[in-house]
């Protein structure tokens, strides 16, 4: 990472964090990382409002405002004392075409996880439709062995939007379709409002999708609402894969995004989350997605969603510290 006393957040390449920029498949064997930042420019398979495909930048930006100290003063620790990580660029997605662009993104984490196998890779969308090609290559890299624990107000389990297969409203009926992820493994948390129907509804609970809704959480506490979500993707799986989109969230928290929702999670309540699931259990990767910068003048949507990243991170230079140290 690049000195803060010689480079101020504003300045320089603006990298996750001012991460090391590591592209090529030769230099991040070279480097081993625990965990690569990869960039999903893509938001060709929204419904409503567009701007998702400025989401990687506008997250990467944010995420320098940190960098004078990444010391997290809840966990007590500085992460990168503990973990090598790299930004990888950005999958080469084409506009207008929501197949290519998916295939390009499968290309760029089969890339990355091909030169570091034990990498953990953490996509900034992008709209969810990417959610199916990044998590889906995920599970194949490790065997189908993970889990899914799904934040987002909309269960985007739809068969399809106005005929279109591949949207942002159908990633995760994809995904449990083509076998990558099983049905009972798929956990969602935080779901509101008035979408999708009962037909979509029924088919989740065929597939045996566990679905918590936010009256649920409300009535139970998340707390125990997130212990139900941990089992239930863990049962069988070894590895967990998290995705959020950020409109779990009320819009006063992130009113940068396509599909705002209210009656939200609170960006407290998200980044704990977030945070305990990386502190307790194996994780195979993260994506944080909808981050629409055009409906965000103030950046406050992508301030969160790099703080969901950095907070999975801090994490896991717990369970590296620990680990070292029980050793």
């Amino acid at each position: 990472m690049s000195d803060p006393r010689l480079h101020p957040a504003y300045s320089d390449i603006s990298t996750f964090l001012h991460l090391p920029w590591v592209t090529e498949p030769g230099a991040i064997e070279a480097t081993r990382p625990d965990f690569a930042i990869i960039g999903a420019p893509f938001d060709v398979a929204v419904t409503h409002r567009p701007g998702a495909r400025f989401g990687p930048r506008a997250i990467r930006n944010a995420s320098n405002l940190t960098q004078w100290s990444l010391n997290h003063l809840g966990l007590a620790i500085e992460p990168m004392n503990y973990l090598k990580g790299i930004d990888a660029g950005d999958a080469a997605c084409i506009p207008a075409d929501i197949e290519r662009s998916h295939e390009a993104i499968r290309a760029k984490l089969r890339s990355v996880l091909a030169a570091a196998p034990a990498c953990i890779p953490m996509v900034l969308g992008g709209d969810h439709s990417i959610t199916y090609p990044s998590a889906g290559t995920v599970a194949d890299h490790h065997g189908r062995r993970v889990g899914i624990v799904h934040f987002d107000a909309h269960a985007d389990a739809a068969n399809d939007s106005w005929g279109v297969l591949l949207s942002h409203g159908t990633p995760m009926r994809r995904l449990i379709e083509g076998g990558q992820v099983a049905g009972r493994n798929f956990v969602q948390v935080g779901l509101r409002g008035y979408w999708p129907g009962p037909a979509v509804l029924e088919w989740m609970r065929e597939q045996g999708m566990r679905s918590h809704f936010q009256s649920e959480i409300e009535e139970r506490g998340f707390d125990a609402v997130l212990n139900d979500a941990v089992e239930q993707a863990l049962d069988g799986p070894e590895l967990v894969y998290i995705s959020v989109d950020v409109d779990v969230l009320d819009p006063a928290f992130a009113p940068g995004t396509g599909t705002p929702e209210p009656g939200g999670l609170s960006a407290r309540e998200l980044l704990r989350a977030v945070r305990r699931i990386a502190l307790e259990v194996p994780l195979a990767g993260l994506d944080v997605v909808e981050v629409s910068p055009p409906y965000d003048p103030a950046g406050i949507t992508a301030e969160v969603a790099h703080r969901v990243v950095l907070e999975v991170i801090s994490a896991l230079a717990v369970r590296r510290r620990d680990a070292a140290t029980d050793a």
